[in-house]
Formats: C-alpha cells, sequence, structure tokens
C-alpha cells in the first residue's frame, strides 16, 4: 500500500525541485524528506528522483507517481466538499480566473449558475493560469479560466494527471496608436511596419510574446515602457510615449485620442478556455461550463458584427480597474468569497 503522505512529500519535492525547498515548504526538516522519498521508492522497488548537486529531477517513475498524487489530492478535496454538503445542504463550488477573462466572462455565467442551483456556496480566486491550473490538478478549485498564447498551457497537466482543457474563444492581440499616428488608419498593420516605433507594454508576458513575434519579423523592438497595467499602458500611448499590443477583451474602457489596428494574419492570440479535472460529473460544474461556453459565444457573436474600437468619448467607466491580466508577479493577489 503507497502511503498517501509520502506521495504528498514526492509532489512537494517535484513542485520545489529539492529537498531542502520543499521541506521549508511541508515545515518538515530535509532528512525527514529524503526518508520519505527513500521510503517510497524502497515500497515501488524504483527510483523516483535523480538527485544531483544542482537539485533533483523526477525519474519516469516519479512523473508517475507525481500524477497519482495529484489525482488523490484531488479525489479526498472532491470527497471533504460532498462530505461538507451532506452537513449543511449547500454544494462548495471553487474556481479561478485571470481578471480580464473574469470580468468578460463570469458575471452573467455566475447570474446563471445561482438561477439553476441557488443553495450553492461559491468562492472565487483571482490568479494568472500558471497559479491556477496546479490549484485544478491539486483538487484546490473546481475549475480555471485560464488562457494560453501559442504554446501549451502554462503549469499543464503533469504526466497521468487527468486536467482537461475546454476551449473557449479567441483573444487576439491588437496594435494601439494614437489617433494621429501614421499607420493608425490602416486596415491592418504587419509588425515588420512597425519596426522603428516605441512601445509601452501592458504585462511582462505580452512583452516576451513581442520580442519571439518581432524576432520572427526581423527586427528587436524598441520597449519604452512595461506596466502591470493594460489600461495605464494606453494612457501612456494616448500621452505620446509609443504604441502597444493589448489583448482584444482588455481594449475596454475607451480611452479619447486612440486608435485600434489589427495585426496582419497570423497574429498573437490568447487562447482562453477551461481546465477541469477529467471524469468528473458535478451538475453545478457542468452548469457553469455551458454558461461559460454561451457568454463565450454570445461575445463572439458580438464582436463578429463590429471592428474593436478603442477611441471613446468622455471619461473612462472604470479608470480603477488595475491590471486586467494580472500578467505581472508584483500584481496583488486578491480573494473573493461570495456565498450563495
Amino acid at each position: 500500500m503507497i502511503d498517501v503522505q509520502r506521495l504528498r512529500v514526492l509532489r512537494a519535492v517535484a513542485e520545489h525541485g529539492s529537498f531542502n525547498r520543499a521541506a521549508a515548504s511541508l515545515r518538515l526538516t530535509p532528512s525527514a524528506v529524503s526518508q520519505q522519498v527513500a521510503a517510497l521508492e524502497r515500497g515501488l522497488g524504483a527510483q523516483v528522483v535523480a538527485r544531483s548537486t544542482r537539485g533533483v529531477t523526477l525519474t519516469r517513475a516519479g512523473q508517475i507517481m507525481v500524477g497519482a498524487a495529484e489525482s488523490v489530492a484531488a479525489e479526498l478535496a472532491h470527497a471533504q466538499q460532498q462530505v461538507s454538503a451532506l452537513g449543511t445542504g449547500r454544494t462548495q463550488l471553487t474556481l479561478a480566473t485571470f481578471t480580464s477573462g473574469g470580468r468578460l466572462l463570469l458575471p452573467a455565467a455566475l447570474n446563471r449558475l445561482t438561477a439553476a442551483h441557488p443553495r450553492t456556496a461559491l468562492h472565487v480566486r483571482e490568479g494568472e493560469p500558471e497559479d491556477t491550473l496546479p490549484l485544478v490538478r491539486q483538487g484546490a478549485v473546481d475549475l480555471a479560466l485560464a488562457y494560453h498564447f501559442d504554446g501549451p498551457l502554462p503549469a499543464g497537466p503533469a504526466p497521468g494527471g487527468r486536467l482537461t482543457w475546454t476551449p473557449l474563444l479567441e483573444d487576439p492581440l491588437h496594435i494601439v496608436l494614437p489617433q494621429g499616428h501614421r499607420l493608425a488608419h490602416h486596415e491592418a498593420l504587419d509588425l515588420a511596419d512597425l519596426a522603428a516605433e516605441p512601445w509601452v507594454l501592458g504585462c511582462l508576458k505580452t512583452e516576451a510574446f513581442l520580442r519571439r513575434f518581432a524576432e520572427r519579423a526581423g527586427f528587436s523592438p524598441d520597449i519604452r515602457g512595461t506596466t502591470t497595467d493594460y489600461f495605464f499602458a494606453r494612457s501612456l500611448v494616448a500621452a505620446g510615449m509609443g504604441i502597444s499590443l493589448i489583448p482584444s477583451i482588455a481594449l475596454t474602457p475607451g480611452i479619447p485620442g486612440l486608435s485600434t489596428v489589427p495585426i496582419t494574419l497570423p497574429g498573437p492570440v490568447r487562447h482562453i478556455g477551461v481546465a477541469t479535472i477529467g471524469g468528473r460529473d458535478r451538475p453545478h460544474l457542468t452548469t457553469l461550463l455551458d454558461s461559460l461556453r454561451e457568454e463565450a459565444k454570445r461575445h463572439e457573436g458580438h464582436r463578429s458584427g463590429t471592428s474593436p474600437a478603442d477611441a471613446g468619448s468622455g471619461a473612462p467607466r472604470d479608470q480603477g480597474a488595475s491590471c486586467p491580466c494580472h500578467d505581472a508577479p508584483c500584481c496583488e493577489r486578491m480573494v473573493w468569497d461570495r456565498p450563495m
């Protein structure tokens, strides 16, 4: 019989890459962590970590066992929720979201959820995909509204894991320029057309993505500013500091004096979707997933009938909106608990 505590220790070692850091996270001594891993290896008859002076890495057997550890943790968390529901008569549902996606899709979806299941105790946590996807695998949250660019999911499923990704919508990035800019009235722009332009960006991930695309286009971008707030970045564009690269769902609220131009295809796109643990039939979760799909379709239909516009009149409706994507590690994290 495999000891669940030993699986928990192995998962911490895999997450932190060393016995010392795993021990600190578990409030154990490094010796205790090493002994737990050694005992697991003896029981399995296989090595689960490869030790070196630079830390530890998982063997193939270790990868399989970490996947099993995450499945066990998720099932235990789910069982605890079910037992709690027996005593309270209320179903607990916890979801995570990045800010701009949650602001766009969650309000209407949550209204549909609570209308269908009024005795749901709902908890919403904000965070970036690399933080929230592991929480789904661990069972700490039931669902994560997340995104990825052209690569794999950040902090994606471990071998043997059961993370299921449900696509919702495509979120293309656009060029934002001052209205008087010489390129502001083009129907579309290639990144090569912007080689000589200064840039002001709204998050660190967008900067990294721009650098990759710029390298393909044959230039090095002149980045004058990197912020943690898309609204702030657009405000700096309006002040004449440069141009920006903004996801379509972060183009509101509008700022006077700006123009938005699509990027010539194939341009950069954020792929927005939902991560859940597969193989679990829960009516509340199914209702929420269906509601998110419906809201995403509604948004896509609205967007297909109109072109993105960043020009506007009057004051922004939400000048206090901070970091629509929370892509930078310095952004403040928040937890929103909303009993239903």
